[in-house]
């Protein structure tokens, strides 16, 4: 399956990130000299997709004014200054700004290095895993040893059929989500106007054995403070061969 359009989940505050994001959103925090929204937008842009919806809200000018620049795919600002819709709300809203074909949904904060280039690429792969027919959304996954910046926080198991669900102490092949997806915008239709959050259709999805993952390759980060903002610096300067 080919997927050309995409949602950005970026209107959150970034409070963990104090006070670097006191006069910047987090998405434009820049790591490795690059913005954390450039690194994710790039990723799709490799991928194939041609249009993105982005929303905003937190320093939401700012934003608006970076993105405007980007020339490798046409953005279409979702605006959330009257008020955050959560990652679930945001997407309904998002989503309403894009055509009825599958969809890939990413996070502005989460992003990986030295992924495969070309068909093989992740997102490429995600989009070729992903199975309307027995799935109601594919999820890319990564096992703990290939993070930096994260909790140490379990999210799912991933069983040998490729399906998802929440991790528990003793299940096999545990795996944090990287905050990718592809799924198809029908699945939001009955979903509320107010914000809410995701997770809800995740545990519906995998109440029905219809959650499934995708395990990535290359090496995933979250930058969620200033402590992991270093720990990113140090990765990134490693992986390209510095010092």
């Amino acid at each position: 399956m080919k997927i050309t359009q995409a949602m950005v989940l970026a209107a959150g505050l970034g409070a963990r990130l104090r006070p670097i994001t006191n006069t910047i959103p987090k998405p434009l925090v820049p790591v490795g000299g690059k913005p954390m929204i450039d690194y994710v937008l790039d990723s799709l842009a490799d991928a194939g997709v041609e249009r993105a919806v982005v929303n905003v809200h937190y320093l939401a000018d700012q934003m608006v004014e970076h993105l405007s620049r980007y020339e490798k795919i046409e953005i279409v600002i979702s605006d959330e200054r009257d008020g955050l819709m959560n990652s679930g709300g945001g997407l309904a809203k998002g989503l309403k700004l894009l055509d009825r074909s599958p969809v890939y949904v990413m996070n502005a904060d989460l992003f990986w290095l030295q992924d495969e280039t070309g068909e093989a690429s992740n997102l490429r792969r995600l989009a070729h895993f992903f199975d309307p027919d027995s799935m109601d959304m594919a999820l890319l996954c990564v096992p703990m040893e290939n993070t930096t910046g994260h909790n140490g926080k379990k999210d799912f198991s991933l069983g040998e059929d490729g399906r998802l669900v929440r991790y528990s102490e003793g299940l096999p092949k545990p795996v944090v989500y990287a905050g990718a997806i592809a799924m198809h915008p029908s699945l939001l239709d009955d979903a509320p106007e107010d914000a809410f959050n995701l997770n809800i259709y995740f545990d519906r999805a995998i109440a029905t054995g219809r959650l499934a993952g995708l395990e990535m390759a290359g090496h995933w980060m979250t930058v969620g403070t200033p402590e992991a903002l270093d720990e990113a610096e140090d990765v990134i300067r490693r992986l390209s061969g510095g010092a």
